[in-house]
């Protein structure tokens, strides 16, 4: 494994690049600096999410890590989709042949009705074409409709080392896919360590919503570990088994201290963070960053979209360039949180404001 060069960068505001939750320099891939660019899903807002193009495109965009949702095959191959649940991704409805495998499935908690990648083995799903699945909100993407197929972690392993950047994985319902014999945690140790990531030096993180694979992956894994924290709730498999734990309980001084012990950071959607936030939080932001990063963990802010869910300040008609001036607005006041690292739709955009604050500009 090639050497990864210091860290001589520093923030906007003088900080260096090597935080409090971050005394090592982390520079893993081509270009990593802190705060680090994650892609949502690939450039989810220029290409069908979850495809290898869309990954490529974000690593042209200046991306330091790509993104992909993990859900299992019948064969129990890892494969990158947001939900297992094939309808709105896929071209699955026009193929008869898999006609009779549309049924319904309750998944924490939530019943849904379609066709579930634990039901196909890869080889079929490989007969399957990837499709946009906003397509009112991201028109443009349509045009790559029927392009891509469904790739597996390995593949998606292979592109970020021929370009030297990191995976950024999520688990999705790891306490579901655990019940019918097709855990995630092995098979996605298995494939980074096939390639050399096994340790918090290697560009990899594993990302979860549920805490309880969070802590079985930190007896067998010294990969860096996020819980993400979402803005309501607990997490599924806490809840599931009558634990009181909520999301807002991991985010009190105490709750931090708890995270820390299993996880190397935290994963705060921007409803937390972000310029209008949750209603009647108990901390502000600053402080919500703060101390985490004092418990040691790495902060990253969960999710920048391109021309959605814009906060209060925006107003509900907010659209086209006044869209885009907020966005790039509400990018810049993650970053003077002092965050290590933003999740976006479009890394491109989110590349260039980090890079214009760390000039200065």
């Amino acid at each position: 494994m090639a050497d990864r060069p210091a860290s001589s960068g520093s923030s906007a505001d003088g900080r260096s690049a090597s935080s409090p939750a971050n005394p090592e320099a982390r520079h893993f891939g081509r270009h990593e600096v802190a705060p680090i660019i994650i892609a949502h899903r690939g450039a989810s807002a220029f290409r069908p999410e979850h495809t290898l193009l869309a990954y490529t495109v974000a690593i042209s965009m200046g991306a330091d890590y790509i993104e992909p949702d993990l859900v299992s095959t019948k064969d129990h191959v890892l494969v990158a989709r947001h939900e297992n649940e094939l309808s709105a991704t896929t071209d699955i409805a026009g193929h008869p042949e898999f006609a009779d495998r549309r049924t319904s499935k309750v998944i924490n908690g939530i019943r849904h009705t379609g066709w579930f990648t634990e039901d196909f083995t890869l080889e079929e799903l490989r007969t399957l074409r990837a499709r946009e699945r906003f397509s009112k909100e991201r028109r443009e993407n349509t045009a790559y409709d029927g392009m891509e197929r469904i790739p597996t972690l390995d593949e998606v392993v292979q592109l970020a080392r021929k370009h030297g950047v990191g995976v950024y994985a999520e688990t999705k319902f790891p306490t579901y896919f655990a019940s019918i014999g097709l855990p995630l945690e092995e098979p996605l140790l298995e494939t980074f360590a096939r390639y050399g990531w096994d340790d918090e030096r290697d560009p990899a993180f594993i990302q979860s919503f549920e805490a309880g694979n969070l802590r079985r992956l930190r007896s067998l894994t010294r990969l860096r570990l996020i819980q993400f924290v979402g803005a309501t709730g607990a997490p599924y498999d806490l809840a599931s088994a009558g634990d009181p734990l909520t999301y807002d309980d991991m985010v009190t001084p105490a709750g931090l201290r708890e995270v820390a012990k299993y996880a190397d950071g935290i994963g705060l959607v921007t409803k937390r963070i972000g310029p209008a936030g949750l209603s009647g939080r108990s901390v502000s932001p600053a402080t919500l960053v703060g101390n985490a990063q004092r418990e040691g963990l790495l902060v990253h802010a969960t999710t920048v979209r391109r021309f959605a869910r814009l906060r209060a300040d925006l107003g509900s008609g907010a659209s086209g360039g006044r869209a885009a001036e907020g966005v790039k607005r509400w990018l810049q006041r993650l970053y003077r949180l002092n965050v290590d690292g933003v999740i976006a739709d479009d890394p491109g955009l989110a590349r260039a404001i980090r890079d214009q604050l760390r000039g200065g500009g």
